[in-house]
């Protein structure tokens, strides 16, 4: 029969402790990293709706990481930042 002695419950409490503790610290930095991605991803999407219709009046704005994740921060403001530094720019 399984003997339960007081190291091995012991260890298992603490084993236990340090996995509630290590999923406590995690779980803030990978909430705000997985928010993070999907933000940069919508303004992925956004930007391709927008070269899209945006294509009938000659405004494009290219489709690559920088600009997914500006447009995925800022949202709608950033799609019309980048317009704008694209004005400037030339």
């Amino acid at each position: 029969m399984f003997d339960l002695d007081i190291n091995f419950i012991l260890a298992f409490l603490f084993g236990i402790f340090v996995l509630y503790l290590l999923a406590r610290v995690l779980y803030f930095p990978l909430r705000i990293f997985f928010r993070f991605l999907l933000n940069s991803i919508a303004g992925g999407v956004l930007l391709a709706i927008f070269n899209y219709f945006g294509a009938l009046w000659g405004l494009q704005i290219g489709l690559n990481i920088v600009t997914a994740i500006i447009v995925g921060l800022l949202g709608v403001p950033g799609i019309l930042l980048l317009l704008i530094l694209q004005y400037l720019t030339g």
